[in-house]
């Protein structure tokens, strides 16, 4: 109800203005804004994380305190348990580098990796060695030998090594932080001396028999805990710089450092270990470990505790990982690291103290007499084993002393030094800057982790400074970079070019103002690419724009006037070498350009219009951002920048893109892929550049796209990119690389784009039939494998959602889908074919990725046999036929269509296809209820069939649940089901045998094309001459058969035509606005006419008027001069006929109703500050009312006269003036005088800059002439395709007609003599005693497409975990939107006016370029 209100409130303001004031109001244009439940979701996701952080960090720190307790020599448990507990130790400590030396292995194998250098691999591995040395002397010697308390304490010890290199290295940026690895080295040292006295006092109190032997383990501990903090040696060296070449290296060929160490750390391990305990110790005797039954309780007691403790330290370390990627490290990662220990001795205080009751054999008394008591309870079965090894081993501390028990106060100061010392030690992690999405390497420096101090590990793992883009003094900031939004357009409808405008303005909106500074560090530029953009008028034969372009310009104006409540600012029409181009300033400042095609000038389909954009914005923008001074800035549109210097308003013109794409480098230059009916949200943008960010090998990325539209043929088309993107897309993105990245949504690197072998191979022009197919068919999916095969990665992001329009119809549906198959196979082929290469220069295509290809083409070319089989099963489901027969049957309709394909006609093809599909949707129906009562009858769901199609309901319900926004597509499952046949048989068949068609097949019309605008029912429309006046007449039956007349002049000159001036220009166009005035009666007179010609000079001269930065005695000389120069009469240049009609649609702007909601607005804008908000207001009342006194006589859709306008612009000013010196704010004058003069500024008709008409005119000639092949050449191209049509027909045949007779053999043979015998089970696991006998190759197919769909829902499940970290990280860092005026209240009044009027101080810098 608020929002009807709010809407009506706003259409009243309007219709005081205009008797027109209802708008469109496009969906999504309203602002975004956080939602109250992804809020919350992201609160709670970051508290899970957490929780889940110190609940495995606490049981893997636990349970290898049990293990090495009950390892102890002291341990009141056997020989044989203690060397099985010592072995499942050991096993612990070998666990991670087995999981570190697969994955390496992994990546080696399948990835490309460098060889290391020998000096380099040698010392990497003597520090591994070294570590690993002393993790299992602590671990495996030293830890036996201590309490348990002891134990917990210790390895706080592990990061003195960490301390003394930031001490050295003066890695804190503050130097008052150097306190803290100071502190952390004091505290640290202190703990050793406390360990060392309390050892002393528990062998002179006689505490447990403690021995002098004791010394020498703290001295093998400190020793340890010296090589274990040799560890993180990278850290402090990478966030100092220091070595870089060296750490550079080493990040290329840590994969094969890592098989090698991984392995030396195994050996070391179990070196230590067979050394200690076999050599040394001789505690070890082999025989024990052949178990029986009766240790079944050390078996079971063993495993879980190796269990909890390997798996936890792995998860301890991942949701580590996970809580810094969604922005959590303090709550969610440093926060439960460092309770761990802690919150260890918390719980097993309090274990201890709930559970102590069990041990009630025990004495109760002094602690002495109850420590004694607990010998007698080791033989006791009924006494649990791990609380009681645990108490014994806290009675070896000072508090079992008979003499003195205050040194136990020494033991319990030991643990605060340690743990205060790790914890100051890592004081950065609480600071650490991470970005929105990071890479694990970004985030920690080993890939490996201690299990054995996994809490002290993930805490010195962290890198100090997160590195990045070497071109950047800070390495900690967030690359900059640029995105060029292209657009094609071909033939769209009025809505859907409403959606892409839409989704320009709101990213333009969520962008801002491009002098400020941006959280995402972005800017960007939106084209649009409009093919076919001309058509010929049919009686006076002049180049116009179509209707297309006229519905464009409308919505432009229209989204424009949604965002802003008022008219385009800022608008050019440039004439260009390929047609024309408009440009527009957004309302945020950013820019949008519209590049009119003319087929008859430059090659027009999307494939040419790719060229064309990535020419001009990396190539030509490339080139000239390289050279400086070609960059020419007078003639670039602007919205002008108010910044405040020294309390003087100057004005700052806001640069184009050109001029800051000088500081980004190709690799930080990206565009974006669009269709002209694309719709997506700035968030979907955003999402996608941050995998361009986190992977520098990634070339191109796409989103999720979403089908919009109505009906059945929609229907199909949503579950069926649902299950494409849930599943094939995820499958690709997780296994090795996506094949297509679409062209309705894409963002492609411009390093990736420029390359060898992509753009340049990407502008052949096809030749040969195959190239025709590959090349024009499926554009988007051919530049995807000149990516791939040049060594580049395609990735794809499901949270970055678009929608695009999809074919409603069945036949434009069947169009779209043979351009599309062709394609899609000769492209996957053609990769395949140079798979070894591939493989080879890209390090995302393994050899079983390639395989994994090789099996989803040879299941697509078998769809057609593996459909009619299907249809053949229904036939002996529904119908009860024999196998044989069953097959033959279903085998006919395919054969006859194929038929039908070769002797009739598209159109005939695709109505005979439709009334197939029906009749085969009957069947599907009828053979989905025959399975479901067979299933009914034989009282079970597990046989082959049954089984599968209950594993398919519930994978695909399970998807659906894992996609909470989309689940709802699984209700179209149902039409995908019974459209199978259609769309993998029929399809198949048609996309086949019209291969040679290579026409686009949808929107072909040109409802432009050879249009006149007339109107309906015209009884005469004539053209007369009365005196020196044209005159045009026109009277139609709409008039009630009065007589309308319609009447403009145009002064006839005798002789050779004169150049068409800008006065001439207005002149045409109100002609042309008259002439769609069919309701009145209007004789243009000179006097009118002469008020239009004034019209058209004031926007004429307003473009060339000189925009004074200061006003000062001391320059007025140089000012004077300047504005001469620059005000001189503009040369009268010949301006093309399509011009002017375009200019007219704009001129719209000038009338009297838009000039008062233009002026309101432009006011508001220009006194944002909370501070003028008075003065404001107290302006828009006041200059309104002026308005309306001057062009009180005017009506609310004429354009003003130019006379008019400078009277108002006077008149508005002057008031103006005095407001302010009323109000003492003269210092806000020039920006109010800037915003009455753009209310007045009409359109602009430019001259392309000469450096860029040369471009274009080079492109042109070069790659994109209209193509005119000769007869012959098209005969020889068709005649080519028919045969390739024939080759691919009769391929797919034969390999479809072998799968079909290969089982009707085996039907004809019978089920007894060849068959696979399954016995039947009922659903409560008993058996039936009958046998199931199931066709060897149906059930091969039917269990290798059972494991390819389990292998894509486990890459769903993966891709799913990732996509949330990286929404989750996403909502964290979104953008608030805030309104201009709107005071932060963390700000002062005055900061708060200064950070507005300022907004661009901090960029204003002066270079010799700018000079």
């Amino acid at each position: 109800m608020e929002q009807l209100k709010f809407r009506g409130k706003k259409r009243e303001g309007r219709h005081r203005e205009t008797w027109d004031p209802f708008n469109l109001n496009p969906i999504g244009a309203e602002k975004e804004s956080k939602r109250k439940c992804f809020r919350l979701a992201q609160n709670l996701a970051a508290v899970v994380v957490g929780l889940a952080v110190l609940a495995s960090a606490i049981v893997s720190k636990g349970s290898l305190l049990v293990l090495s307790t009950l390892s102890s020599p002291t341990s009141m448990r056997s020989p044989k348990e203690k060397q099985f507990y010592m072995l499942i130790l050991v096993f612990c400590l070998i666990f991670p580098n087995f999981l570190v030396f697969l994955k390496s292995l992994w990546r080696c194998a399948f990835k490309s990796f460098i060889q290391p250098k020998m000096k380099t691999m040698a010392f990497i591995c003597s520090i591994e060695c070294l570590v690993s040395l002393g993790t299992s002397l602590l671990v495996l010697v030293v830890m036996p030998q201590f309490d348990v308390l002891t134990n917990l304490f210790i390895s706080g010890g592990v990061c003195i090594v960490s301390a003394i290199l930031q001490i050295v290295y003066r890695l804190q940026g503050d130097k008052w932080k150097i306190l803290f690895p100071i502190c952390s080295l004091i505290l640290t040292v202190t703990g050793y001396c406390l360990l060392g006295v309390d050892y002393y006092v528990r062998v002179s109190s006689f505490v447990d028999r403690q021995g002098t032997d004791c010394f020498v383990y703290v001295a093998i501990g400190i020793f340890s805990s010296l090589l274990i903090s040799l560890c993180w040696w990278e850290n402090p060296l990478q966030a100092t710089n220091r070595m870089p070449e060296f750490l550079k290296d080493m990040d290329g060929y840590r994969d094969f450092v890592f098989v090698i160490s991984s392995i030396l750390r195994i050996i070391v391990i179990g070196g230590v270990y067979l050394l200690y305990h076999v050599l040394i110790e001789k505690s070890i005797t082999w025989s024990d470990f052949n178990l029986q039954d009766a240790d079944w309780e050390l078996l079971q007691i063993g495993l879980v505790l190796f269990f909890l403790q390997a798996f936890c330290s792995a998860a301890c370390h991942w949701f580590g990982v996970v809580a810094c990627k969604i922005h959590a490290v303090r709550m969610s990662f440093a926060l439960p690291v460092c309770c761990t220990g802690p919150a260890v001795l918390l719980l097993g205080i309090i274990l201890f103290l709930t559970q102590a009751e069990q041990l009630d054999g025990a004495k109760h008394g002094s602690i002495t007499e109850f420590c004694e008591g607990l010998v007698y309870l080791s033989h006791k079965n009924t006494t649990p084993v791990v609380l009681l090894e645990i108490t014994r081993s806290i009675c070896r501390t000072s508090l079992n002393s008979y003499y003195l028990q205050w040194p136990f106060s020494m033991l319990a100061l030991e643990g605060v030094c340690m743990w205060s010392g790790f914890v100051t030690c890592t004081y950065y992690v609480w600071k650490i800057k991470v970005q929105r999405i990071e890479r694990t390497s970004q985030l920690f420096v080993r890939r490996l982790y201690e299990s054995a101090f996994i809490d002290l590990s993930l805490l010195l793992n962290t890198k100090m400074k997160v590195p990045r883009a070497k071109s950047q003094e800070s390495q900690d900031d967030m690359q900059k970079c640029v995105i060029y939004l292209c657009a094609t357009m071909w033939h769209e409808t009025y809505d859907e070019m409403l959606k892409i405008l839409t989704s320009m303005f709101r990213l333009d909106r969520y962008r801002g103002d491009p002098n400020e500074e941006h959280n995402d560090c972005f800017d960007f530029e939106c084209h649009i690419y409009v093919d076919d953009a001309y058509m010929n008028e049919k009686e006076t034969k002049k180049r116009l724009v179509n209707s297309y372009v006229t519905d464009l310009i409308h919505v432009v104006i229209e989204v424009y006037r949604v965002f802003t409540n008022k008219e385009a600012d800022d608008v050019s029409i440039i004439e260009t070498p390929y047609g024309g181009r408009l440009m527009f300033v957004m309302p945020e400042g950013n820019m949008l350009y519209i590049h009119l095609k003319d087929k008859d000038l430059i090659r027009n389909k999307k494939r040419w219009s790719q060229i064309m954009y990535m020419y001009y914005l990396l190539g030509w923008k490339g080139y000239i951002v390289k050279n400086p001074q070609k960059i020419t800035r007078q003639n670039n549109p602007h919205r002008d920048s108010m910044i405040s210097m020294n309390g003087e308003i100057f004005l700052l013109p806001q640069h184009d893109n050109d001029f800051k794409r000088k500081f980004i480098s190709d690799d930080n230059t990206y565009i974006l892929a669009l269709d002209g009916d694309t719709d997506f949200q700035p968030k979907a943008v955003i999402l996608l550049v941050d995998r361009m960010r986190m992977y520098l090998n990634v070339g191109a990325a796409c989103g999720r796209i979403h089908p919009t539209g109505m009906g059945p043929m929609v229907w199909y088309q949503k579950f069926e990119y649902a299950v494409g993107h849930w599943l094939q897309k995820t499958a690709e993105h997780v296994f090795g690389s996506v094949l297509c990245s679409p062209g309705c949504f894409s963002l492609f690197r411009g390093s990736a784009i420029m390359d060898d072998n992509v753009l340049k191979k990407y502008t052949t022009t096809s030749k040969r039939a195959s190239e025709y197919v590959q090349y024009d068919q499926g554009e988007d999916r051919w530049l995807c494998t000149l990516l791939l095969q040049q060594g580049w990665r395609v990735e794809y992001n499901a949270a970055s959602d678009a929608y695009t329009n999809s074919p409603e119809e069945f036949k434009e549906f069947y169009n779209q889908r043979r351009r599309w198959g062709p394609s899609t196979l000769a492209n996957t082929l053609d990769l395949l074919h140079s798979g070894k290469e591939t493989s080879k220069r890209n390090s995302s295509i393994s050899g079983l990725y390639i395989f994994y290809q090789m099996f989803t083409v040879g299941s697509s070319i078998l769809g057609p046999a593996s459909v009619t089989l299907m249809i053949a099963g229904a036939f002996q489901f529904v119908f009860q036929l024999a196998g044989t027969n069953s097959i033959i049957i279903a085998s006919v309709p395919p054969v006859f269509y194929v038929i039908i394909c070769f002797t009739v006609k598209s159109n005939t093809q695709i109505t005979i296809a439709a009334i197939m599909s029906v009749l085969y949707a009957f069947l599907m129906t009828a053979s989905l209820f025959s399975i479901i009562g067979d299933m009914v009858i034989q009282g079970t769901f597990l046989t082959p069939t049954g089984l599968f199609l209950v594993s398919m309901t519930l994978m695909y319900a399970v998807t659906a649940i894992l996609h909470p926004e989309e689940w709802g597509n699984i209700i179209y499952g149902l039409m995908y089901f019974i459209c199978i046949p259609s769309g993998y048989l029929l399809l198949t068949i048609y996309s086949l045998v019209n291969m040679n068609n290579v026409s686009w097949g949808t929107r072909e019309s040109n409802k432009g094309e050879g249009e006149v605008k007339k109107n309906r029912n015209m009884l005469c429309d004539r053209n007369c001459k009365l005196c020196c006046w044209d005159m045009k007449i026109q009277v139609s039956q709409e008039t009630e058969n009065l007589m309308l007349r319609q009447i403009t002049g145009q002064t006839a000159e005798q002789g050779s035509p004169l150049p068409i001036t800008s006065h001439d220009a207005m002149a045409q166009q109100a002609a042309d606005k008259a002439e769609s005035q069919v309701e009145l009666i209007t004789i243009t007179t000179k006097e009118e006419a002469q008020k239009l010609n004034d019209a058209a000079s004031s926007s004429s001269d307003d473009s060339f008027k000189k925009r004074s930065l200061t006003e000062s005695a001391s320059d007025k000389e140089d000012n004077e001069e300047d504005d001469d120069v620059m005000n001189a009469e503009p040369e009268e240049l010949p301006i093309k006929d399509w011009v002017l009609p375009v200019k007219q649609e704009f001129l719209k702007k000038l009338t009297y109703a838009n000039l008062k909601t233009n002026l309101q607005q432009q006011i508001r804008y220009a006194l944002p500050n909370i501070s003028e908000e008075d003065v404001c207001e107290e302006l828009v009342l006041m200059l309104i009312d002026t308005l309306n006194q001057q062009l009180g006589t005017v009506g609310p859709e004429d354009i003003l006269s130019e006379s008019q306008m400078e009277e108002l612009q006077h008149a508005l000013e002057e008031h103006a003036r005095r407001i302010l010196k009323t109000s003492r704010m003269e210092k806000l004058q020039k920006k109010v005088a800037i915003a009455i003069k753009k209310t007045l500024t009409a359109p602009q008709v430019r001259k392309l800059e000469e450096g860029e008409q040369d471009f274009w005119n080079k492109l042109i000639d070069r790659y994109l002439t209209p193509i005119n092949d000769s007869q012959a050449h098209k005969d020889e191209v068709t005649r080519e395709l028919k045969s390739l049509r024939n080759k691919a027909v009769f391929l797919y045949f034969i390999i479809n007609v072998l799968w079909v007779v290969a089982t009707f053999f085996l039907q004809a043979i019978g089920n007894d003599v060849i068959s696979i015998k399954i016995p039947k089970y009922f659903p409560n696991g008993t058996a039936s005693g009958e046998i199931l006998k199931v066709e060897p190759l149906s059930l091969m197919f039917l269990l290798s497409f059972a494991v390819l769909l389990l292998v894509q829902f486990l890459a769903m499940l993966y891709h799913r975990v990732y996509t949330l970290i990286h929404v989750v990280s996403y909502r964290s860092s979104e953008k608030d939107y805030r309104q201009k005026g709107i005071k932060d209240p963390e700000l002062t009044e005055d900061e708060y006016c200064m950070t507005l009027e300022n907004h661009s101080a901090t960029g204003l810098t002066f270079t010799v370029d700018d000079l």
